[in-house]
């Protein structure tokens, strides 16, 4: 998958989510075969490029780091989890608008 965003895995997970010059991170559960996950790939690469002054994005592929996936319960995909200053702030399930997503994102970041 062709991708300005990371995939990662848990070493790569803990530097982007504690990350202190971003204190916000999205982060994508999602897997290949997900037809819903695939329909929002272009929805998140086109946020990604638009916010990535003040959001850091990153994909958890939940075939190859299920420890990940299994550690925050993610049970349904796509699930964006979002990271404030390390924790959990926020949880978008599913395949949502990108309007939803960037006016939630986007109130996090102030």
């Amino acid at each position: 998958m062709n991708s300005e965003i990371p995939e990662i895995c848990e070493k790569e997970f803990e530097k982007i989510v504690h990350n202190e010059m971003k204190g916000v991170a999205c982060i994508d559960f999602f897997a290949e075969w997900c037809m819903p996950c695939l329909m929002m790939s272009p929805i998140l690469e086109d946020l990604a490029q638009n916010m990535k002054k003040h959001i850091q994005f990153a994909k958890v592929n939940i075939s190859e780091c299920s420890s990940l996936a299994e550690k925050f319960g993610v049970s349904s995909i796509p699930t964006f989890i979002v990271f404030k200053n390390g924790k959990e702030v926020d949880r978008i399930v599913g395949q949502q608008p990108a309007d939803i997503i960037e006016e939630k994102l986007m109130g996090l970041c102030g």
